[in-house]
């Protein structure tokens, strides 16, 4: 019998997977087993009934399975991710996957390394992932189609000090962005080439926020065509196969609940180097305050650049008559000849890293904004949950940029223009305040 052919054709029980459900992974665990250690067995769930398969395997970041020929052509059923904050920074994993699963966002970096020669090909989780975007960014149906769907995993944390041995699934994605990228190796400082994927996990809400692993069993199933293995698949990825990339902001997983962030997401983890960063910020700005306003008219100018507008940096206004606004841009939101410009207002604050920003101090820049403008506050402190709770619940056009997204920004740019120096960056920044500040109304950002 060929590896990999069903064995029967009675039907299969449905064996959902539901998401943020944590699982027992060990290595050589037998994949009868249902409940290990007193979770779920991960290697049970994989396991597909009738088949003669490989394991699916979670050793590595990047685990693509094997490939299968079927009717109508070969195909790679699936690829697992897992991504393991515990090991980011260190040498095996010196990057920092982001993920954002209540707005369907995960940002996984490739398994390139800083010992790796060649291309960021060369590894073979990068490879198959390469091989995979040209599928995921494919624009015919037939093509989508083969397309591998990647199931994310992350490593968690279930009793104190133990970091290893289970996973937390976090959903089924498409690649929705690759973009080659240079990293810095912060033990050696040495650069090196990878990958980098902009991944939209899907919305699992009509099975119940949960994924049926028949459709992966099936798409294992070398008797089946890839129009077959489509009975179990769920409904947002049918349609992103049908329609492709532009109905992806319908697709894309969303939990409306959970935009409120508490003290402890809007800064860096507590003794990482992004919080030692953080601090270096605020205790360099403490003393020239007006000139953070530039810095953060900078950071605005990244996060509403990354939403696929056209973002200019306006200019700066000067201390003490600001009535609310220290910056001023525009974004120009649609495609080259058929756009439309919005003025942005910006307000910064350099506080102390674990300082709240209460409803009154951005109820400022709400204030001056008219209709079909855009707000940005951005801090090295945090925003308090009633100002949060006031954006939410009056749909302010306000962007917050706390301090654990202004560290990544800053990090993010200093590696790019300034070769990872964060003095030099911040000297600039100083250095180019003053040019940068005039006496002009909002709306004149308009006319340029």
């Amino acid at each position: 019998m060929r590896r990999g052919v069903a064995l029967n054709n009675a039907p299969m029980q449905a064996r959902p997977i539901k998401m943020l459900d944590v699982f027992r992974y060990a290595q050589g665990a037998s994949s009868v087993e249902v409940v290990l250690d007193g979770y779920p067995n991960y290697h049970h769930l994989m396991a597909s009934p009738g088949l003669q398969a490989p394991k699916l395997m979670l050793e590595r970041g990047i685990n693509p399975s094997a490939l299968v020929t079927a009717p109508g052509g070969r195909r790679r059923p699936v690829i697992g991710i897992r991504s393991s904050p515990w090991k980011a920074g260190q040498r095996s994993n010196p990057w920092h996957d982001e993920f954002d699963l209540d707005h369907g966002h995960v940002r996984y970096y490739g398994d390139h390394k800083p010992g790796t020669t060649g291309l960021p090909g060369a590894t073979p989780g990068n490879r198959a992932l390469l091989d995979a975007w040209h599928q995921h960014a494919a624009t015919a149906a037939d093509d989508r189609s083969l397309a591998p769907p990647l199931l994310m995993f992350r490593s968690r944390t279930v009793r104190r000090g133990v970091v290893k041995g289970h996973v937390e699934f976090c959903g089924v994605a498409v690649i929705e962005r690759l973009e080659y990228v240079v990293q810095r190796d912060t033990d050696s400082g040495r650069s090196f080439p990878n990958i980098v994927l902009d991944l939209a996990v899907l919305d699992l809400a009509e099975s119940g926020d949960a994924l049926d692993m028949r459709w992966i069993d099936d798409r294992r199933n070398p008797a089946l065509n890839v129009a077959d293995t489509m009975r179990y698949a769920p409904s947002s990825w049918k349609r992103w196969v049908s329609q492709g990339r532009s109905v992806i902001p319908r697709v894309r997983r969303r939990v409306l609940a959970s935009r409120l962030k508490a003290v402890e997401e809007q800064l860096p983890v507590v003794g990482s180097n992004e919080e030692r960063v953080l601090m270096s910020l605020y205790r360099f700005f403490d003393g020239r305050k007006h000139a953070f306003e530039l810095l953060a008219s900078k950071v605005a100018a990244q996060v509403l650049g990354e939403s696929g507008a056209m973002y200019r940096e306006g200019w700066l206004t000067r201390a003490g008559g600001d009535g609310g606004v220290d910056f001023v841009g525009r974004l120009d939101v649609g495609s080259t000849g058929s756009s439309t410009p919005l003025v942005v207002l910006g307000q910064a604050k350099c506080v102390t890293p674990r300082t709240s920003i209460g409803p009154d101090q951005v109820a400022r820049v709400v204030a001056r904004l008219r209709r079909g403008w855009v707000g940005v506050f951005v801090t090295t402190g945090v925003f308090s949950r009633q100002a949060q709770v006031e954006i939410v619940d009056d749909q302010y056009p306000l962007v917050l940029i706390n301090g654990r997204v202004l560290v990544e920004q800053v990090l993010r740019m200093t590696a790019q223009d300034h070769d990872g120096d964060l003095d030099a960056h911040l000297k600039t920044v100083v250095e180019a305040y003053e040019n940068g500040v005039t006496q002009r109304r909002p709306e004149e950002i308009l006319l340029g």
